[in-house]
């Protein structure tokens, strides 16, 4: 109960803390006035998952209906970094590093077990989860059809504090982003496959795809709407059990400013359209995003 209250109260002072935000934008109005150009560019950029932008998003998930009593949940912060770097003058390196933070609750736990059976139930886990870091080699320049790129590798390090809370492996595989920004449309597709290449006792080896299409519309007041879904298939599922979870989420966000640092916020909702079993029903979303328009790659 009280990580139940835990994560509300989290949750309440993420929510506190936006209102605050906003407030601070209207203070600011007439400043973000003066940069709508550099708004809309940044806005339209945060919607490229590999566009010259340095950018450090704080990202809290919040997921629920998770367990055998479906009464679980699970709480993730997401710091991911992205850091463009110039190879050449046609070439970029996009570095993009996800640092998961996992508070999880009654996942594993199963109700009504007799006490003559002696289980012993850790009903909760806390610490960091599996590092993913993915490099995208993308041409500068749009291609043909004004189609914009990047592919590279991408790497899962296990870096997980708890054996719950990671896959014990280290694992590699390829990495590919494809999208197409029209006027204030953006859609695209960003997808990697994972193989493990190292395994420590006892674990699993790991064969999993992220699979992320997306489609999003920036408006002229440099607010986003996003629809996309974080589809991940794991392949070594056991025989019965579903190997695919699909979330379909919808995300609002909006560029503005705290005195003259350029941030973003976003709220958004998820349900899932499948799970395996016992995977979470439905889940929230906040995003607070650092921005640093003036850094060159």
């Amino acid at each position: 109960m009280k990580y139940v209250t835990m994560s509300r109260a989290l949750s309440a002072i993420f929510a506190a803390f936006l209102l605050s935000v906003r407030g601070l934008h209207a203070t600011d109005a007439p400043e973000v006035e003066a940069d709508t150009d550099e708004a809309d560019k940044l806005a339209k950029q945060l919607a490229n998952p590999i566009s010259s932008l340095i950018s450090v998003p704080f990202q809290a998930n919040e997921d629920f209906g998770y367990g055998p009593s479906h009464n679980g949940y699970k709480f993730t912060l997401n710091i991911q970094p992205v850091i463009p770097i110039s190879l050449t003058k046609d070439w970029n390196l996009i570095l993009r590093t996800i640092f998961p933070i996992v508070s999880q609750h009654d996942l594993f736990y199963v109700e009504n077990v007799p006490k003559s059976l002696h289980i012993i139930q850790n009903r909760s886990q806390d610490g960091l989860s599996d590092t993913t870091q993915s490099f995208f080699f993308s041409p500068k320049a749009p291609g043909p059809f004004g189609l914009i790129w990047g592919i590279g590798p991408a790497l899962l390090y296990p870096t997980g504090t708890h054996p719950l809370l990671g896959t014990g492996t280290f694992s590699i595989g390829p990495t590919v982003v494809v999208l197409k920004q029209m006027c204030g449309l953006t859609a695209g597709a960003l997808m990697n496959q994972l193989w493990s290449v190292a395994t420590e006792e006892d674990r699993k080896s790991v064969s999993q795809m992220f699979l992320q299409p997306f489609v999003a519309y920036t408006t002229s007041t440099h607010t986003t709407f996003t629809l996309n879904t974080e589809a991940t298939a794991n392949w070594n599922n056991t025989p019965g059990d579903a190997k695919w979870t699909i979330p379909i989420i919808f995300q609002v966000s909006q560029v503005l400013k705290i005195g003259k640092q350029p941030i973003s916020i976003q709220i958004g909702g998820k349900y899932y359209a499948d799970t395996p079993r016992y995977g979470p029903d439905w889940g929230v979303r906040f995003n607070f995003t650092l921005l640093y328009p003036t850094a060159r790659p």
